[in-house]
C-alpha cells in the first residue's frame, strides 16, 4: 500500500510518497513557480542522487501530473505505474468549525472547504485547486483532507471569540481557529514519548518554526490556545508575515498610503515580519548567518523574533500550569541555536533553563536532541517535525475504516521504539 501525500500552495507543490510497510518514505518532491514561468521539480529518493527538471507548469492539474510522471519515471521513479497508489492526503489548511478530523473527500466535503475560503484566501484557493487536480488524475481511489484547524477545536470558547460583535462570529466564523495542526501533533507525541509519560497527562508548549511560526498550548494532551487566530497572520513575526500589531495600524496606513484592503493584506502577509525589519529577502541561514555578524537590522530582526516568542511562552505558562515542556522543530540549519538561546535566556525564574553547550552542538536537523541544563525543572526539546507522517496515517486509518480521530488513534510516532525516519540513513 502507498499514500501519496499532497500539500499545494500558491506557486509550490510538496509531495511525498509513503509505503505503509513501516512507513518508509520512498519519494519527496517539490514543484515550485507554479504558474509563473520557469517553474522546476525536484525529487529525492533515499540512496539515489535527487532528479530536477527544469518545466513550465500554468495550473495546478499540470504540476500534479508532473509529479505522477516523476514518481512512475523509469529511471528516476519509485513505482511501476499509478495505480500502485492506494490513496491520497491532501493537507487544507482551513476546515473552520465543521471539520473536527481528517475527512474522506466527497462532494459535499469538498463544497465546505470552498466554504470556507474566505477564513483563508490565500491558502484555501490552491488546496482546492490541488484537490480537484489530483482527484482528476486519480479519481479511483479515495482522497482525504487533513486539516491544519482540526487539532485546535479543543481551544474552549473563551480562549477562541475575540471581542468582538458576537454577530461576526455567527454570521461570518469569526473566531480564532489556529493552524499548523498536524506538526503540533507530531510534537505532542515526541514530547510525550521523550518525557515517558502518557500523552493525556502531559503539558507541553509547542514551539513550529518554519516560514509559518506558531505557538500551541497543550493541557492534558489538548490545544487549549494558540498563536495563530483566525488566519496564519496572527501571532508570532514570521520570515514575511507581520503577526500581532495594532489593529489600528490598517486603517491609518490605508488612508495615509492610499492603500485598498487587498493591497494591505499582501503587504502585511508577504512583504513584512522578518523581511519587512530587515529590508532584505534572505534565507534563513543568510539572515541568521548576519545577525551574528553583526548586521544591524537582521541583529534587530532576530532580537523582536525572540522575545515575542518569548512572551508567548510566559503567555502559555499562565495558562497551562505547571510545564512538562518546550519543544521546539529544528527549524532551518544548524544556526537556530541562536534564536533558541535567545528565547530562552532569563526563564530561570519559570525552572526553565537551557544548556548552551548541548544546544549549539547540534548539527542536524535530522536529529532529536534534548538541550534541558542541569537543575531545569522544565524539560526542553529540539526535534524534527514530520506533518506528512501525520497526514499519511490519518488517510491509511481512513482507508482501513479504523480511524477515531487525532485525539484517540495510535499512531506509529507515539510509540517508544519509534525511530524518526529523518534520523535512518
Amino acid at each position: 500500500m502507498k499514500i501519496l501525500t499532497l500539500t499545494c500552495w500558491s506557486h509550490e507543490i510538496k509531495y511525498h510518497l509513503y509505503s505503509r510497510d513501516g512507513w518508509a518514505l520512498l519519494a519527496s518532491g517539490t514543484i515550485e513557480r507554479v504558474g509563473l514561468g520557469s517553474s522546476f521539480i525536484r525529487q529525492d529518493v533515499p540512496g539515489r542522487e535527487p532528479y530536477c527538471l527544469e518545466t513550465d507548469h500554468n495550473d495546478h492539474r499540470s504540476a500534479v501530473a508532473l509529479i505522477i510522471t516523476a514518481l512512475t519515471d523509469p529511471q528516476h521513479g519509485v513505482m511501476a505505474d499509478s495505480t500502485e497508489i492506494s490513496a491520497v492526503g491532501h493537507r487544507v489548511a482551513h476546515g473552520g468549525y465543521e471539520f473536527r478530523h481528517s475527512v474522506r473527500i466527497d462532494g459535499h466535503v469538498l463544497d465546505s472547504i470552498r466554504e470556507f475560503h474566505h477564513l483563508a484566501p490565500l491558502h484555501s484557493a490552491p488546496n482546492i485547486a490541488g484537490i480537484e487536480a489530483a482527484m482528476t488524475h486519480l479519481p479511483a481511489i479515495p482522497h482525504v483532507a487533513v486539516f491544519d484547524t482540526a487539532f485546535h477545536l479543543s481551544i474552549p470558547e473563551h480562549a477562541y471569540l475575540y471581542p468582538l460583535p458576537y454577530e461576526w462570529y455567527e454570521q461570518y466564523g469569526v473566531r480564532r481557529y489556529g493552524f499548523h495542526g498536524p506538526s503540533h501533533l507530531y510534537l505532542s507525541r515526541r514530547g510525550a514519548i521523550r518525557l515517558n509519560k502518557p500523552i493525556d497527562a502531559c503539558n507541553l508548549i509547542t514551539i513550529h518554526l518554519d516560514r509559518g511560526v506558531s505557538i500551541c498550548a497543550i493541557k492534558n494532551g489538548l490545544s487549549i490556545d494558540t498563536s495563530m487566530g483566525m488566519t496564519p497572520l496572527e501571532g508570532a513575526v514570521m520570515k514575511t508575515r507581520c503577526g500581532d500589531i495594532d489593529p489600528g495600524i490598517h486603517a491609518f496606513i490605508m488612508q495615509e498610503m492610499g492603500l485598498s484592503a487587498q493591497e494591505l493584506e499582501q503587504t502585511l502577509n508577504h512583504k513584512s515580519g522578518m523581511w519587512g525589519i530587515t529590508g532584505q529577502h534572505l534565507e534563513r541561514q543568510q539572515f541568521l548567518q548576519a545577525a551574528l555578524d553583526g548586521d544591524f537590522r537582521c541583529a534587530l530582526a532576530l532580537e523582536i523574533e525572540a522575545y515575542r516568542l518569548k512572551k508567548y511562552i510566559g503567555s502559555c505558562l499562565a495558562i497551562i500550569g505547571p510545564l512538562d515542556a518546550i519543544v521546539f522543530t529544528s527549524g532551518t540549519g544548524t544556526l537556530e541555536w541562536l534564536l533558541r538561546e535567545l528565547v530562552l535566556s532569563g526563564l530561570d525564574c519559570f525552572g526553565i533553563r537551557i544548556d548552551s553547550d548541548r544546544n549549539r552542538a547540534i548539527r542536524s536537523e535530522q536529529e532529536e536532541v534534548d538541550i534541558t541544563a542541569a537543575g531545569s525543572l522544565v524539560r526542553l526539546f529540539v526535534m524534527p517535525t514530520n506533518e506528512e507522517l501525520v497526514i499519511a496515517e490519518d488517510v491509511a486509518a481512513i482507508h482501513a475504516g479504523v480511524y477515531r480521530g487525532h485525539q484517540h488513534d495510535e499512531y506509529s510516532f507515539a510509540a517508544a521504539d519509534f525511530v524518526p525516519a529523518a534520523s535512518l540513513g
